[in-house]
């Protein structure tokens, strides 16, 4: 029999503004240390280098993820124009250079290409998976990784500042699954210059924005007291992009106990995804069919 996790039933979101150097499970397992957390998970992986958005789900809230993970996102990136490097950011080893130095009318033009629905490769050091494995580690073994295109919703894509030659900023709003490094570098084989990604920020992601986001530091002075609480969004903030059914209290302890509940339905249609509420806290998410929602995730009361 597994050890039962210690820590406290806590649930909701906390939304951690990551620094460069951190990997993404290391802020996690910050916030669960520092709230003496029993779950906590987080929604779309950020590059250890970069910078913004993590947000950490705690407890129930974790059963939200996914729709986090699959909502919109927005970057802003600087990309060093004029040289390709293996991983398709500054960490890599530089493997191409040019002389070429676009206008800025020249990348305002080649950027409407990656608009809309678009077929993206991810990076060779990447974590996409191949055979069971991790693509970054087989290129750090020095096997020749080939990875297969995959559609990315490109919702906008800015040109917001050109600060000289070499870099120009900009700002993209996508959907899930995007990598900022293969924007960088297909628009730099698109102007005839090479390019990868300098500095990467994810300025806010679904619901949760960064300029609400907690430093490590702030979390470090907070750690282990019940004032982090007070920041925490709650479970409700995850499922922001489904609508919102109101059921009876009859109709929620037959959710909880993973049965049809009845909902009182306002702009929904059969067969649309949902999620049923009593007195504004979430009791479960499912699909909504004549007048009932058949469960598909349950929250704890």
């Amino acid at each position: 029999m597994g050890r039962k996790r210690k820590g406290r039933d806590i649930s909701g979101w906390l939304v951690v503004d990551k620094p460069a150097g951190m990997t993404s499970t290391a802020v996690v397992n910050k916030v669960r240390w520092a709230m003496d957390a029993k779950k906590a998970g987080h929604a779309g992986t950020l590059d250890p280098e970069a910078t913004g958005v993590l947000a950490v789900a705690l407890g129930e809230a974790t059963k939200t993820v996914p729709y986090i993970t699959d909502a919109l996102k927005a970057y802003t990136f600087t990309v060093r124009l004029g040289q390709a490097t293996n991983t398709d950011d500054a960490e890599g080893e530089v493997i191409a250079e040019s002389d070429a130095r676009p206008s800025d009318e020249d990348i305002k033009r080649a950027l409407t290409p990656f608009l809309g629905d678009i077929m993206q490769v991810p990076p060779k050091f990447s974590a996409v998976k191949i055979d069971g494995q991790r693509a970054y580690k087989l290129a750090r073994d020095g096997e020749d990784v080939e990875l297969t295109a995959r559609p990315l919703w490109v919702e906008e894509l800015i040109l917001v500042d050109r600060p000289d030659p070499d870099h120009v900023v900009l700002e993209m709003t996508c959907g899930k699954g995007g990598y900022v490094r293969s924007i960088a570098r297909d628009l730099g084989e698109a102007l005839g210059c090479h390019g990868h990604v300098r500095e990467l920020r994810r300025i806010w992601s679904g619901p949760f924005e960064a300029e609400d986001g907690l430093s490590i530091e702030q979390i470090d002075e907070m750690a282990k007291t019940t004032t982090l609480d007070d920041y925490l969004h709650p479970l409700e903030a995850g499922l922001s992009d489904l609508p919102e059914l109101k059921c009876t209290p009859e109709g929620a302890t037959r959710l909880r106990n993973g049965n049809p509940g009845m909902v009182l339905a306002a702009d929904v249609e059969y067969g649309d995804e949902a999620w049923a509420s009593l007195d504004g806290k979430a009791v479960a998410v499912g699909v909504y069919k004549s007048g009932e929602l058949h469960p598909s995730r349950v929250f704890a009361a």
